[in-house]
């Protein structure tokens, strides 16, 4: 990359430790001229900073969006082309519901040099955190990553097409539940505790057993982490008595019952250790 020309990189933080963002990624953080980031990032990373770069927050929360998507993109396109090493800092990794790819499409659009810095995704990070095996031998040889939060199509494009056209964009299509009751082995869902009433009715609608256990991890691998077990019959109750809010990661699957197990050896090697 040309350094005189501006660079971007977006960046993967990881599911919510800081101490889980890739060497490469806090590099990059350590260089940066501006940090652009999003509201599910550790302030810790942002400590790693030069004293006199520059941060600015573009945050979303559920219907409420500190800077949109396309204040966002404007925002890059003005640092880069003035020259700046920018660093878009994104919870997760960038290119798993995180909008990178819609990032890197209008930059390349732009002629602005990029790169992807891979993160740990919420999925993978805080079920290991938790202790479950998205995948395990024997029970699961499949998992799938899915968001019941879409953006609106009336506040904000989902499209390059729409990014650069006039035309509208066309509303986006339903989750196939009836699908994934039966074809994956391990949901992992993402941002869906407002809907989990209606995500474990219409699995169990599907034809996936009522008894199918689930995990909600809260604030997955921080200090802050609360995990909650149950079954598609239960969870719901189970989340409202406790007040889960998000960032929520819902597991749903046999690998839930793998938890259950480690737990149990755990306590038991402590009884015989003393």
């Amino acid at each position: 990359m040309n350094r005189a020309y501006g660079t971007v990189s977006i960046i993967g933080a990881g599911p919510g430790d800081p101490e889980l963002i890739t060497v490469k990624a806090l590099r990059r953080i350590q260089q940066a001229d501006v940090i652009m980031y999003d509201r599910l990032v550790n302030d810790e990373l942002l400590t790693y900073a030069r004293p006199d770069a520059q941060r600015l927050f573009c945050g979303k929360a559920p219907g409420l969006h500190h800077m949109n998507q396309a204040t966002i993109h404007r925002t890059l396109l003005s640092y880069a082309s003035a020259g700046h090493a920018v660093v878009r800092l994104k919870g997760g990794d960038p290119f798993v519901f995180g909008r990178g790819a819609e990032e890197a499409l209008f930059l390349a659009e732009h002629h602005i040099p990029y790169e992807i810095v891979p993160g740990i995704t919420s999925a993978i990070g805080t079920a290991a955190s938790a202790s479950i095996p998205l995948t395990h031998r024997g029970v699961a040889t499949s998992f799938a990553c899915i968001t019941v939060c879409r953006a609106n199509p009336a506040i904000e494009p989902t499209t390059t097409e729409s990014i650069f056209s006039s035309a509208p964009p066309l509303s986006p299509s339903p989750v196939r539940w009836d699908l994934l009751a039966h074809s994956v082995d391990t949901l992992a869902i993402y941002m869906g505790v407002s809907q989990l009433e209606e995500i474990c009715s219409e699995l169990i609608f599907c034809g996936k057993p009522s008894t199918t256990p689930v995990a909600i991890i809260e604030n997955g691998t921080t200090e802050a982490e609360r995990i909650f077990t149950g079954t598609l019959a239960d969870i719901n109750q189970i989340a409202t008595a406790a007040h889960v809010s998000n960032p929520a990661m819902i597991i749903i699957g046999a690998v839930v019952h793998i938890r259950e197990q480690l737990i149990q050896m755990k306590h038991q090697a402590h009884q015989m250790i003393g």
